[in-house]
């Protein structure tokens, strides 16, 4: 911008010398046509030669002065333009950054908004597919585990909670129903309680089950909290057990014991007491702990019966290589050891499917 500005200096400053040049050329030019005519009219009167000729010398002195004057004006003019022009370019080069540097912070706003809109949306998508894939491995265990019952699916949009088990068995009909509601997220809300237990007074379910993946603050393991069992996924199996027993034996007392409503209501409150509770949590912890002890103990066996593989595998390697050592050393002294040898020509080589079956069947031993 430096460079633009004193470029346009000179060039301004060369048109105006220029001008200059030009009028006062033409301004001596007429001068000296006008001392020619007085020169060629009134040759003899020296007198007003040289009266012409101090004129000529005053007027010469006079575009001198007027020349100086000229040029001042013209720089200063030439440094006011300059000025202007120097503040009006800064003004707009800083409006322009301002602006460039406000339509920036603008993108950069709105990538940050897009960015966490899809951030949300992400974990909002995820979140609603692990729900589902939770609900759907509860439907499908408890179809696998009560082929007899019926599991009614609430699909996405409809009221309610998640699937209705019905309970049949081969001598009664509906025995009661459990509603199931899955829940995966990360904190426990208590309002799901009283939207889970509308839904359980519509649907007219005997027993209602929340399984979540986070619990209450104050619970560390399944339990009745206002009317509903609260379990966890891995919990579930076993509380889906004991309530569905639960139910029959009760369908089968209040079939046997009809038209008795004290004892009925005697069974419902033994159904939903603190007693059975804890019965049922202690057998589902039995359950559990069985669980684990199994995947335990099958886990160590599996590295036990690795690691006796590799042992022998090392033993056999060390035998062969001893017993190649010793054939080399001694020569025929030795005797060849038949499972060291490679078999004869005319004997049939081993299947080698036959072959890794057999050490298949030995590995699994």
């Amino acid at each position: 911008m430096a460079q633009a500005i004193a470029d346009g200096m000179g060039k301004e400053k060369e048109k105006l010398l220029k001008q200059l040049r030009e009028e006062a050329q033409q301004e001596h030019a007429e001068a000296i046509k006008v001392l020619q005519e007085e020169l060629t009219a009134k040759s003899g009167q020296v007198k007003e030669l040289n009266k012409a000729k101090a004129e000529v010398e005053r007027i010469r002195r006079q575009k001198d002065e007027l020349k100086d004057v000229l040029q001042l004006q013209f720089e200063k003019q030439t440094s006011d333009l300059l000025a202007a022009k120097t503040v009006k370019i800064r003004k707009e080069e800083q409006d322009r950054v301002q602006l460039t540097v406000a339509e920036r912070d603008k993108v950069i706003q709105q990538l940050k908004d897009q960015l966490q809109e899809a951030q949300r949306q992400a974990e909002q998508g995820s979140m609603q597919l692990q729900g589902e894939v939770q609900e759907l491995a509860i439907q499908d265990w408890l179809r696998q585990q009560f082929p007899l019952d019926t599991i009614e699916e609430i699909r996405k949009g409809e009221l309610g909670a998640d699937c209705l088990q019905t309970v049949y068995t081969r001598h009664h009909g509906n025995g009661g129903t459990i509603y199931y509601e899955s829940k995966r997220t990360k904190h426990f809300q208590p309002a799901w309680l009283e939207k889970f237990r509308q839904d359980i007074r519509e649907r007219n379910a005997t027993i209602g089950v929340l399984v979540t993946q986070s619990m209450p603050s104050d619970m560390e393991h399944m339990g009745l909290r206002d009317g509903v069992w609260i379990c966890s996924f891995d919990e579930f199996r076993g509380l889906a057990l004991v309530l569905r027993e639960s139910l029959v034996r009760l369908s089968q007392t209040v079939t046997a014991q009809e038209n008795r409503g004290e004892k009925m209501a005697l069974l419902y409150d033994y159904l939903t007491g603190n007693e059975f509770r804890l019965q049922v949590e202690a057998i589902v912890e039995g359950f559990s702990r069985m669980q684990l002890d199994l995947h335990r103990e099958r886990s160590a066996m599996q590295r036990i019966w690795k690691q006796r593989e590799k042992q022998i595998e090392k033993v056999m390697l060390s035998t062969a290589a001893m017993h190649g050592a010793i054939r080399g050393i001694a020569g025929s002294a030795v005797r060849a050891l038949p499972s060291l040898e490679l078999p004869a020509a005319e004997e049939e080589l081993p299947d080698p499917d036959e072959g890794e079956a057999r050490s298949a069947l030995l590995r699994a031993r």
